[in-house]
């Protein structure tokens, strides 16, 4: 009789059980990435300058250990860029100074502190800022004030007590008159033109004899 067939071979075995994902899946943020949670805007200056630096050290340190906001805002306008930091005149200080409430307190300017050619009767004033011009600072010794500096008003009010927290005004820039969109209704933005004459930009849209005027 012929031999009995062979036996079939055994079936193979069953594949390895897939890893089950747990949980839903995210993006992989890589060293903090973009996080809209995220804080904005700085937390140092820029510029290297030691004193600048130093009154920082300073004004971190009152932030830090003192409940006054003043200290936190003057930190925080320590670190801004020169255009967020806008130049005031004397004329302004006083006349913010002269407002009902404001006799005797120390005007405090992160910034630069100019003098005003048109403003003829300096009022006594004491003012704390980042830096003053020589004219400026002249004038305001002159009529009997005085011109601090930062670390100065941190011993005389390290709360900001008795002070008036005043700052320039930042579209007075030339570049400012730029901004948006010259020649449409209604706009009076300054043109970016060569020269103001009889040859430039003096036809369509400017003149209502040529064709129409914005």
């Amino acid at each position: 009789p012929p031999p009995p067939p062979p036996p079939p071979p055994p079936p193979p075995p069953p594949p390895p059980p897939r890893a089950t994902r747990v949980g839903p899946m995210g993006i992989d943020i890589k060293a903090g990435g973009r996080k809209a949670t995220k804080k904005s805007g700085r937390t140092a200056p820029v510029s290297e300058n030691l004193y600048l630096r130093l009154i920082v050290k300073l004004y971190r340190f009152l932030a830090r250990r003192t409940d006054a906001k003043f200290n936190k805002v003057v930190l925080k306008r320590l670190f801004t860029s020169k255009t967020n930091r806008p130049p005031m005149s004397i004329k302004s200080i006083a006349k913010f100074m002269a407002r009902e409430g404001n006799e005797g307190k120390i005007a405090v300017v992160v910034g630069s502190v100019t003098d005003d050619v048109r403003f003829l009767d300096v009022p006594k004033l004491t003012v704390c800022a980042l830096r003053f011009t020589a004219t400026a600072r002249a004038r305001i010794v002159k009529a009997g004030g005085e011109c601090l500096t930062l670390d100065q008003l941190a011993l005389k009010s390290p709360l900001g007590e008795g002070t008036v927290l005043l700052r320039g005004c930042k579209s007075r820039r030339e570049s400012a008159k730029h901004f948006g969109a010259p020649g449409v209704p209604h706009s009076s933005v300054k043109p970016y033109v060569r020269s103001k004459g009889r040859k430039f930009e003096k036809a369509r849209g400017r003149r209502a004899s040529r064709g129409y005027r914005n």
